[in-house]
């Protein structure tokens, strides 16, 4: 028998080890999902791997776990980032769910121009990531990051890092990532006002952007942060990787 359900924990987890629940996992386990003793479940910390566990302890306000073994070893997405200027709420959790879904290591939000959120939730955008990880069957849930100013994200900018300049600017032109090279990437998308004349120009001018189109229509911030992870990820990614012989 193997479990129907995953759930992450914080937890160190190990042949044998014992894994406690709060109570909002233990409400989850017990009161909506109707698991009981002796059932198992997939638990994941992002870290040691899946391991498959048994609920031992079952409780309105707690529960406790063991781990009996690994089914799944830890899988690390490519090292991507993607970095995106915050939207409306649901769209920007749309954002975020799928980024994890779809292979990013981190994601950074940023203030640019015409970016309309002054603030974001990061400790809510980080509980969506790791709902998308449990979703997906990945092991390996990407930090999000607090929200930051995008000049300040480009001033510390990692020598070895290749920035994807998703601009609208280009919308028609044939410009991709042919050529480009594998490694350390990010993926820059814009706000719904697109990026300002400065910011366009100190892009275009970094030794290590690649200004990429996203075809021949002007996509929506939640739209392009999907089109540009699937066309890097099929370009440069482990997508591309499973279909090299």
């Amino acid at each position: 028998m193997t479990a129907k359900i995953r759930l992450y924990v914080d937890q160190p987890l190990g042949q044998g080890q014992t894994v406690p629940l709060d109570r909002d996992q233990a409400h989850y386990l017990f009161g909506v999902m109707r698991q009981g003793v002796g059932d198992l479940v997939a638990l994941f910390n992002g870290r040691d791997g899946e391991w498959q566990a048994e609920i031992r302890q079952a409780g309105k306000r707690g529960g406790e776990l063991i781990c009996l073994s690994q089914s799944r070893p830890l899988q690390m997405p490519p090292d991507l980032w993607l970095l995106f200027a915050p939207i409306k709420k649901a769209r920007t959790d749309f954002i975020v769910e799928k980024a994890a879904e779809m292979g990013a290591a981190r994601i950074l939000p940023v203030q640019t121009d015409f970016t309309n959120a002054e603030r974001i939730r990061q400790d809510r955008l980080q509980a969506h990531a790791i709902e998308a990880a449990e979703q997906c069957g990945g092991t390996f849930v990407p930090l999000v990051e607090d929200l930051q100013p995008l000049g300040r994200v480009l001033d510390a900018w990692p020598g070895d890092r290749q920035l994807m300049f998703c601009d609208e600017a280009q919308v028609g032109a044939r410009r991709g990532l042919a050529g480009a090279a594998r490694g350390p990437w990010a993926i820059l998308i814009g706000p719904e006002g697109g990026f300002s004349e400065a910011e366009r120009s100190r892009l275009s001018a970094l030794p290590f952007a690649h200004v990429v189109s996203l075809g021949p229509r002007i996509l929506r911030a939640d739209t392009a942060a999907v089109a540009a992870m699937t066309l890097w990820q099929q370009a440069l990614g482990d997508w591309a990787a499973e279909e090299r012989p």
